[in-house]
């Protein structure tokens, strides 16, 4: 495996491993919840940002790596994961069928994929509010950095591919 790419693999691995041990279901007062959502904001802007500056750089140097972008979907995928099982955690009834992180990781990629097979669903006005948020983001900047990541594949491939 190339340096670059085993940077990459060991930097998506780490953000699963941190997805599924960051702290949630603790009893922080009011103060330290309001720091954990501004912290989470700011996070996601940084997370777009990043995942912003990838995309330009992917155009301006068509042989770029590609981990960087997939990392920073995979990140913007995670945050909102975890969003969506805070608010679950904190706001019973918000949410029916999101008990775990699993349960939120697999609603996170459901809805960025808009396959939404309805065992998980937003009830309450939280939770549809988030989930605004949510389907904005993935439609502005994720959604458009993995159909720029497909479309590099796809040069790649018919580059490497010996002509017949």
């Amino acid at each position: 495996m190339r340096p670059h790419r085993l940077r990459w693999t060991l930097a998506g691995v780490a953000l699963m491993v941190l997805y599924l041990v960051v702290p949630i279901r603790s009893e922080p007062d009011a103060a330290v919840l309001v720091l954990r959502w501004c912290a989470t904001a700011v996070l996601l802007a940084a997370v777009a940002v990043a995942i912003r500056w990838q995309a330009v750089r992917q155009i301006r140097e068509p042989d770029a790596p590609l981990g960087a972008m997939v990392v920073g979907i995979l990140a913007g995928l995670l945050v909102f994961a975890l969003v969506d099982y805070a608010v679950a955690v904190y706001r019973p009834g918000e949410f029916t069928g999101l008990d775990t992180r699993v349960d939120a990781l697999y609603y996170a990629l459901s809805t960025l994929l808009t396959v939404g097979y309805g065992d998980v669903s937003a009830q309450g006005q939280v939770a549809r509010a988030l989930l605004c948020v949510q389907m904005a983001f993935n439609v502005t900047v994720i959604a458009g950095s993995a159909s720029l990541v497909a479309q590099k594949f796809a040069r790649r491939a018919r580059i490497r591919r010996p002509r017949s």
